[in-house]
C-alpha cells in the first residue's frame, strides 16, 4: 500500500511540474527590436551616410514550421525617429518560423526594399539557449532612388572594390 501511495505522489508531482512548465511557456514575453534605414548609396548594406527612416512600417509574422501556409502571429509596427522599432510578443514560438519584414517606407525617395535586408529571422523561444526577453533582428533597409554624390568617397574609404573598378583602377584581392 505504501508503494502505491509513493507512486501516486510521484505521478502527481510529475503532472504538476508539467502543468507548471505549460504555465511558464504561456507567460513568455519577448521584445523584438530592430532598425530600418535608407541605403543612400544603393549598395545593399549600411554605410556611415545611411539614414534612419522614421515612420517605416514593418511586420512580424510567425508561421507553423510544418505547414508554412498557417500564420500563427502577425503584428505591424511603425519605426520611431531613429528608425527603431520594438514589437512585444507573448508566448513561446519554438515550433514556428518568425520573420520581421519591410512593408512600406514613408519616403518617396527611398522606398525600394533591399534584396538582402528586406527580411530578418528571429527566434522566439527560451529553448534556444538565449536568456532574457530581448531578441534583435538584423537592420532592414530601403534603397534610395538615386545614390548620393558623396557615396563614391564613402565607398572608397571602406575599400569597396567595385567603385575602384568603375574608375579604371586595378584591384588585387
Amino acid at each position: 500500500m505504501a508503494k502505491v501511495s509513493q507512486f501516486a505522489l510521484v505521478s502527481l508531482a510529475i503532472c504538476l511540474s508539467s502543468l507548471l512548465g505549460l504555465a511558464v511557456a504561456a507567460e513568455e514575453k519577448f521584445i523584438v527590436e530592430g532598425k530600418v534605414y535608407c541605403d543612400t548609396c544603393r549598395v545593399e548594406f549600411e554605410t556611415k551616410i545611411s539614414q534612419p527612416i522614421k515612420g517605416a512600417l514593418v511586420n512580424l509574422e510567425c508561421r507553423n514550421r510544418t505547414d508554412i501556409r498557417t500564420i500563427t502571429l502577425t503584428k505591424d509596427v511603425v519605426t520611431d525617429k531613429a528608425g527603431a522599432y520594438k514589437i512585444a510578443v507573448e508566448g513561446d514560438h519554438e515550433e514556428e518560423i518568425c520573420d520581421v519584414s519591410l512593408v512600406k517606407s514613408p519616403r518617396a525617395d527611398c522606398n525600394d526594399p533591399t534584396e538582402a535586408w528586406r527580411k530578418s529571422r528571429v527566434v522566439l523561444t527560451t529553448k534556444d539557449g538565449v536568456d532574457g526577453p530581448q531578441r534583435y533582428a538584423n537592420n532592414l533597409g530601403f534603397k534610395r532612388k538615386q545614390a548620393l554624390p558623396e557615396c563614391v568617397q564613402v565607398l572608397k574609404e571602406i575599400g569597396y572594390y567595385e567603385v575602384e573598378e568603375e574608375e579604371g583602377h586595378s584591384h588585387s584581392p
